[in-house]
């Protein structure tokens, strides 16, 4: 894992506006007291946002004393962490996804629009519209390649589609996230290739499974055909169509009894008694 160290330019002060105040005195009411830092990433991820994207070091040293903890503690939050951006990023924050799934499915060309759109990896366009950053797994594996802006999916890319993307964010428009082909969501590309008899969702299979008997002329399939199937017969055993269980055999248990009575008999001598339940006793192979 790569060093990462704070920006070298920083604001000069920090402090929430008013209705982030009110937002993390609720959020840390909700801990008990004395458990106070448990509200650490919550509150340096509203600072990050209200500082435009970025985690500057008032703002962590803001959180450090608001939550009484010492400052090297949230330091060290605020850089383990790579949700946490440690330098000023653009308005539209760009997070390649570089994993094997999309690197397989073409995010070397998506890397090469950032960079001819954008520039290098950490790098804020010159009109502050854009920065970008390869990330690990996005989790959307799916619809590989794919990358994450500000806080949406724009998944199934190429070079050329990537490329409409940005322009329409730079003209000021907001480009529809998801997949950017003609997938539905995570279905797979091009359509559904199973389960597609439209009859298996209009009910007429229903009878079928039913065991129920159609109308003269009423198949399972509209118009009959080489896919025509009759209702399922479903057999029941006799003992509950007539409504008798009888057993078979002795239930278990039942002759307990009996047989502790022929142990005893079989393995004691005259006039021993051994109590009923009880192990067969021996004598060792003794006369």
């Amino acid at each position: 894992m790569s060093v990462r160290r704070l920006d070298p330019i920083q604001p000069e002060s920090f402090v929430f506006t008013a209705d982030n105040l009110d937002w993390a005195t609720m959020t840390i009411s909700k801990y008990p007291e004395g458990r106070q830092a448990s509200a650490v990433i919550s509150l340096l991820w509203r600072a990050q946002e209200q500082s435009g994207g970025w985690l500057p070091e008032p703002a962590i040293r803001y959180v450090a004393q608001m939550l009484d903890m010492a400052y090297i503690r949230v330091l060290e939050v605020a850089t383990f962490y790579t949700m946490f951006n440690l330098s000023p990023v653009g308005k539209h924050y760009v997070q390649l996804c570089g994993t094997t799934p999309c690197w397989l499915r073409g995010a070397d060309a998506l890397k090469e629009v950032c960079r001819r759109e954008i520039g290098e990896p950490g790098h804020v366009s010159a009109d502050g519209m854009f920065s970008w950053q390869e990330v690990e797994c996005l989790g959307a594996c799916v619809n590989a390649p794919m990358v994450q802006i500000n806080f949406d999916f724009f998944e199934d890319l190429d070079a050329e589609s990537l490329t409409k993307v940005l322009a329409e964010f730079r003209a000021g428009g907001t480009p529809k996230p998801g997949p950017q082909d003609d997938r539905i969501n995570s279905a797979p590309a091009g359509g559904p290739t199973t389960l597609t008899d439209v009859h298996l969702y209009d009910g007429n299979y229903r009878k079928v499974w039913a065991g129920e008997a159609f109308a003269a002329g009423e198949t399972a399939t509209a118009g009959g055909g080489a896919d025509a199937q009759e209702p399922i017969k479903k057999g029941k055993p006799k003992s509950v169509q007539t409504g008798e269980r009888k057993p078979k055999g002795t239930p278990r248990g039942a002759d307990a009894d009996s047989a502790d009575e022929a142990a005893t008999h079989a393995s004691t001598a005259p006039g021993e008694a051994v109590p009923p339940g009880a192990a067969p006793q021996s004598d060792g192979g003794k006369e």
